[in-house]
């Protein structure tokens, strides 16, 4: 059983569709990469599989369960590409307030919250208002938040966004210890070298899942030298003009 399953999944917001039947499985333990640029649908299929939002058509399973699902929803850890923080608070306070929606308290909570804080290298500024942090403070505490509840599912639209080389690399460390511990984790991004160290991606476009496959696998199938030409490639059709040719050219022979 996948962990997430989407089937046949369509959105739309007024007159504007957004996915068009979309199909993605990610398995347990597994870091999955929603890969495309702004606007092509990754965080709308995210908060679809987070249960923030339903789509028109098609299904959405995560654990087994039809999302949206209280009791799944958590066991998920989500972090927005917008930070939804409460600027007048600290960051202790925020991570308590949002680690007791989770439904921690006492020790486990500031357990949990000296471990997301410390992953993320907060621990010497939690005493601090967020409304006096840098964009990518805010970024680190939103992933921090995302942490806490030590989930099954981990969902991140854009997490490293404004984090420093160092302390980037040091999370992405941290994420392939709660893959290996049985997390499962997707992550959207538009940046290649994110991309490539995930463990399988789908490459989306206007709404479409274009290609799926792990980067090795989604080179060698286009024919490119990595995984940002792989990208251009499928992003702009020309794979499946080559198809139809080839459908085609089978089509005369016979």
């Amino acid at each position: 059983m996948k962990t997430v399953e989407l089937s046949g999944v369509c959105k739309a917001f007024g007159k504007k569709q957004i996915l068009h039947d979309v199909d993605l499985g990610i398995e347990s333990g597994e870091i999955f990469g929603l890969l495309g640029p702004s606007g092509c649908g990754k965080t709308t299929t995210v908060k679809i599989i987070a249960g923030i939002l339903s789509p028109e058509k098609g299904s959405v399973k995560v654990l087994g369960r039809s999302m949206p699902d209280l009791k799944i929803m958590g066991r998920m850890g989500y972090m927005a590409q917008a930070a939804a923080l409460y600027p007048s608070l600290t960051a202790y306070e925020n991570l308590s307030f949002f680690g007791k929606i989770y439904g921690l308290k006492g020790s486990e909570l500031a357990e949990r919250i000296d471990h997301a804080a410390g992953i993320v290298g907060l621990g010497d500024e939690l005493k601090e208002a967020v409304s006096a942090y840098s964009g990518g403070m805010m970024q680190r505490l939103s992933l921090a938040i995302a942490l806490l509840p030590d989930p099954d599912v981990l969902l991140l639209d854009e997490p490293t966004v404004g984090i420093d080389p160092v302390l980037r690399a040091e999370i992405w460390q941290e994420l392939r210890k709660l893959a290996d511990g049985g997390s499962t984790i997707l992550i959207t991004t538009h940046v290649m070298d994110e991309a490539v160290k995930c463990g399988r991606l789908a490459m989306m476009r206007e709404g479409r899942v274009t290609a799926e496959g792990t980067p090795e696998e989604l080179i060698n199938r286009s024919g490119k030298n990595n995984i940002e030409e792989a990208f251009i490639y499928y992003g702009s059709g020309e794979h499946e003009s080559q198809s139809d040719s080839g459908q085609n050219n089978q089509s005369a022979k016979a």
